[in-house]
């Protein structure tokens, strides 16, 4: 389970070094890899445990490739999905089309969001906080879903 914000670094090569506390969560799905995806929603990437992705992509290979909206969904989320190893020093290579969409440059954050974790530019993630703190997006906030959760 991933928690937690992160700040990171991304190097001249396009590769990102994961906190150990993240290695760590990821060492314990066992899986040989990830899969990073770009968000069809925010400027930021999805990296999920190649056997999360693997449950995703079973659901998006089920959805009728004659609706339109399901097969743009197919073709951002699948069409960006690319696999990836963790080397022995913790590090991910983003390629350099992920990196692009996001604008990712040298300074990340890394939001842990359960079963994925999302990979935003340090300046593109506090933006979107702040906008998620504005007032008008808290009082959106307070919808009868949102009561249900005791804080």
């Amino acid at each position: 389970m991933f928690r937690g914000i992160h700040q990171v670094s991304v190097d001249a090569k396009g590769r990102m070094s994961l906190p150990a506390r993240l290695r760590d969560d990821l060492a314990q799905y066992d899986d040989d890899g990830v899969v990073v995806t770009i968000d069809p929603v925010s400027r930021c990437l999805l990296l999920y445990p190649l056997s999360e992705w693997e449950l995703i992509q079973q659901k998006l290979d089920k959805l009728p490739t004659f609706q339109p909206q399901a097969r743009r969904l197919q073709r951002l989320l699948v069409g960006h999905a690319t696999d990836l190893e963790v080397d022995k020093a913790g590090r991910i290579l983003l390629p350099a089309p992920l990196r692009e969409f996001a604008r990712l440059d040298k300074k990340l954050t890394i939001l842990g969001q359960g079963k994925k974790l999302e990979i935003w530019s340090q300046e593109e993630w506090e933006a979107q906080r702040e906008d998620y703190l504005s007032q008008d997006a808290l009082e959106d906030l307070q919808t009868e879903t949102m009561m249900d959760i005791s804080l």
